[in-house]
């Protein structure tokens, strides 16, 4: 499917599995993506948006400037914030709980954060295991997290991309006994970096493997890959490739409801498309957006104008929580 299946057919079927899930309803969120801090020791060569530590331009908000942000973002109607950082070596567990509890005291928001990666690197750094530490960060408040640092889950394309972030089971294995204690999840896969088509199907089987396991994803995010800017660099794979790829995924991981169409990477038009091709999740408002942003990508929507794109789609829009 991937590879050769007749397109129209393929996003056919994709489209009659979607409706039979969810009807002509696409969903959408109102969230800000904040990143509390640029500094990371990863060093990934697809990544525009990092600064080593001790480089210029390096940051780490504080609590003034992010409760500033989050405010901003409650008064444009966010009922959640995305919470993601680099791989800062001098960020301690106890910074991130405080972070999450200041923000528990201060706003009526879901906080959806830290990814696998940040995980494993506060769990090396704080010599704890990953069960401990995501227990703190529940207690302090957070309600879910993201399916970043995915990229492609197999490790010969990690090992070239990103060989100093986690490894493929140790993604798994947060994701896994973040479902344990009942803390859902996404799950992404970018695209485009120089994987082959084999390198996806295994990205695909395994989030498929650890959905019928645990049952704990809610959204799987397929995009892609933006060069500009990056040391990996090359070219995104073109809307023919996205759409293919939401189809498919949409057919394969039947065990997730939710697929979502990545309109910060491909803009309204091709997001519009994807709806039609399995899609049933226009993603978020962004009220603020950073990492793909600083790899060249600029598209920007406002509330209206998702909802109106979603209905000059033919679909119904309806805002989720979280």
């Amino acid at each position: 499917m991937l590879q050769s299946a007749d397109l129209p057919a393929l996003g056919a079927a994709a489209d009659a599995f979607r409706r039979r899930l969810h009807g002509s309803t696409v969903c959408y969120v109102v969230d800000r993506n904040i990143n509390y801090t640029n500094v990371c020791c990863s060093g990934c060569a697809f990544c525009a948006f990092y600064r080593s530590p001790g480089d210029p331009g390096g940051y780490v908000l504080t609590a003034d400037q992010l409760a500033a942000k989050i405010d901003e973002a409650v008064r444009l109607g966010a009922t959640r914030i995305l919470l993601q950082g680099g791989l800062h070596p001098g960020l301690t567990l106890d910074f991130h709980t405080r972070m999450l509890r200041g923000i528990k005291s201060g706003f009526d928001v879901r906080i959806h954060a830290f990814s696998p990666p940040e995980i494993v690197h506060i769990a090396e750094s704080s010599g704890l295991g990953v069960d401990s530490v995501l227990g703190r960060l529940a207690d302090a408040g957070l309600d879910s997290l993201p399916g970043g640092g995915a990229e492609i889950l197999d490790d010969e394309v990690r090992a070239r991309v990103s060989p100093r972030k986690c490894r493929t089971q140790q993604w798994l294995d947060v994701m896994r006994a973040a479902h344990r204690m009942g803390l859902p999840t996404t799950a992404t896969m970018v695209t485009g970096l120089g994987e082959s088509v084999r390198h996806r199907v295994r990205h695909l089987e395994r989030v498929r493997q650890l959905q019928d396991e645990t049952g704990g994803f809610t959204n799987f995010i397929p995009w892609t890959f933006q060069p500009g800017n990056t040391a990996l660099g090359g070219a995104s794979p073109g809307g023919f490739d996205y759409i293919r790829t939401v189809a498919v995924s949409r057919l394969f991981l039947d065990n997730i409801a939710t697929v979502q169409a990545s309109w910060v990477t491909q803009g309204k038009a091709i997001a519009q498309l994807a709806l039609w091709f399995g899609a049933n999740d226009f993603g978020s408002t962004m009220i603020e957006e950073n990492v793909v942003r600083a790899a060249g990508a600029s598209f920007r929507m406002s509330l209206d104008e998702i909802r109106q794109t979603i209905t000059s789609a033919g679909f119904e829009p309806r805002q989720r929580p979280g």
